[in-house]
C-alpha cells in the first residue's frame, strides 16, 4: 500500500528554492520511493543514479561531463555518501549554472545521514543546499484520524515493517534491519565498532527509553570508557536512529536537570531490540510508557515548523514537562500519557508557570478533546498534529 508522504510536498517546495536538496534519513525509510515519485512528477525531466551500483558510479567517472550533458534535468543521486568527492564538483557545477540563470531544482541527493555526509555537503555547498529529514511513516500519513494507532506504535514506521502481512513477519524484518545496520551499513560509513558491542549499546538505550542518559552506567555495562559511550551515542544520533532531547536551559533562576534524555526514534525498533513482538508483549513491559512517549514526540516534532527546537523541562524540585515547543510566538508545554483517563501532576503545572507556557496540553491515546482543569487540554495525537500544522 502506498502512503502520501509529508516529505514529498516539503521536498518539492525546497526544490523550487534551492539548486540542491539533501533528503536524509535511515535506510529503508522510503527515500528512494519518494525520489522516484518526484521524478515521475517531473514529466521525464529527471534522471536517477544509485551510487551503490558500479554501473551508475561508472557514469560519473567524468562527473562534470555527465552533469553538462543533462543540464536541463533533475539529477537524483542516491546513496550520495558513497562518492563524497562529488560535493566539491557539485559546487562548481551549481555556481556555473547560476551564472547561466539556473537557480533551482538541479540535484536531489539521498543518503543515510552521517557525520561525513553532513560535513562534506555543508563545507562544499553552503548556501546552495537545503536539508530535509525523512522520518519513518507518521501517524498523520497512515491514520490521520487516530482510529487505530497501536499497529503503527508497535511495528514502527519503517514501511516494510508496518505493511508486513503479520506481526511475526514485521518483527523478523526489524531484526534483519538491525543486523544489517550493525554488520554492513555502519562499518561502510567508517566506524570500526564490534557489531555485538553496538547491539548491546542500542539495546541498553531501548531499555532506558525516555530517561536521562547515564553515561557512567552505560559505560560500566559495556566495559568501555565514558568517551567511547559518547562516541557510540553520537554515531546513532547522526544516523537518525536515536534522538538526544536537550533540556530546557533558559531559566537561570532554577536548578535545572541538564542531562539530555535519550529515545530510540522508531518505536518498532525499540520493541524489536527488547524482543517484544506484539501489543500484549509491549503493554506488559516496563518500557511501554517510554515507548509511547517517544512515539508521540517523534510525530509531534515532525509536525513543527522548520527550525523549531524541542526540549524537555525538569527541575531538581520536581517540576517536569515531557516536551516544550516554541510555536510561533507561543511556548507550548506538552505532557504525554498512555492512559485513556489522563491527568497531570503538580510538577507539570509548576513547570508551565516556570516557562510561561501559553498552551498546555496532554496527549493521550484517545481521539476526543476535553479540558482537564487550569487551562490544560487533553487531546489525541491527531488533534495535536493538526494544531501544530495550523489546521
Amino acid at each position: 500500500m502506498m502512503y502520501s508522504r509529508v516529505s514529498k510536498a516539503q521536498a518539492a517546495l525546497l526544490l523550487e528554492s534551492f539548486p540542491a536538496v539533501a533528503l536524509l534519513g535511515p535506510r529503508q525509510v522510503g527515500k528512494t520511493t519518494l525520489a522516484h515519485e518526484i521524478a515521475r512528477d517531473c514529466g521525464g525531466q529527471a534522471l536517477y543514479l544509485d551510487l551503490e551500483l558500479p554501473s551508475d558510479r561508472a557514469k560519473l567517472s567524468e562527473p562534470e561531463a555527465y552533469f553538462a550533458a543533462h543540464e536541463g534535468s533533475l539529477l537524483i543521486l542516491d546513496e550520495i555518501q558513497r562518492m563524497p568527492d562529488l560535493f566539491q564538483v557539485l559546487r562548481g557545477v551549481i555556481d556555473a549554472r547560476r551564472r547561466k540563470g539556473f537557480t533551482k531544482g538541479q540535484f536531489l541527493l539521498l543518503g543515510s545521514a552521517s557525520i561525513e555526509l553532513l560535513k562534506q555537503s555543508s563545507e562544499s555547498l553552503a548556501g546552495r543546499i537545503a536539508y530535509l529529514e525523512m522520518t519513518p511513516l507518521l501517524a498523520e500519513e497512515v491514520d490521520p484520524e487516530n482510529k487505530r494507532l497501536d499497529p503503527l506504535w508497535v511495528r514502527g514506521g519503517f514501511p516494510e515493517s508496518f505493511t508486513a502481512t503479520n506481526e511475526a513477519a514485521s518483527f523478523r524484518w526489524r531484526l534483519a534491519f538491525i543486523r544489517t545496520y550493525l554488520e554492513r551499513d555502519i562499518p561502510a560509513l567508517g566506524p570500526r565498532i564490534p557489531s555485538e558491542t553496538l547491539r548491546r549499546f542500542w539495546t541498553m538505550l531501548a531499555h532506558e527509553q525516555g530517561c536521562p542518559v547515564n553515561a557512567a552506567k552505560l559505560a560500566a555495562g559495556l566495559g568501555v570508557s565514558g568517551p567511547t559511550v559518547a562516541r557510540y551515542l553520537d554515531l546513532l544520533v547522526d544516523l537518525l536512529l536515536v534522538r538526544r532531547l536537550q533540556p530546557w536551559s533558559s531559566n537561570a533562576g532554577k536548578r535545572l536537570v541538564r542531562i539530555p534524555k535519550i529515545y530510540v526514534r522508531d518505536s518498532g525498533l525499540v520493541h524489536a531490540l527488547l524482543g517484544l513482538q506484539n501489543l500484549d508483549a509491549v503493554m506488559g513491559h516496563p518500557v511501554a510508557g517510554g515507548s509511547w512517549e517517544g512515539f508521540v514526540i517523534e510525530n509531534l516534532i515532525a509536525a513543527t515548523p522548520e527550525g523549531t527546537q524541542p526540549w524537555f523541562y525538569r527541575t531538581a524540585a520536581g517540576a517536569e514537562i515531557d516536551l516544550v515547543l516554541e510555536v510561533g510566538a507561543e511556548r507550548w508545554a506538552i505532557e504525554i500519557k498512555r492512559s485513556m483517563a489522563p491527568s497531570v501532576s503538580k510538577g507539570f503545572y509548576f513547570g508551565c508557570e516556570d516557562i510561561k507556557a501559553a498552551r498546555r496540553m496532554v496527549i493521550y491515546p484517545g481521539r476526543e478533546a476535553f479540558k482537564i482543569g487550569d487551562g490544560v487540554e487533553a487531546m489525541g495525537l491527531a488533534g495535536a498534529v493538526a494544531a501544530l500544522r495550523g489546521r
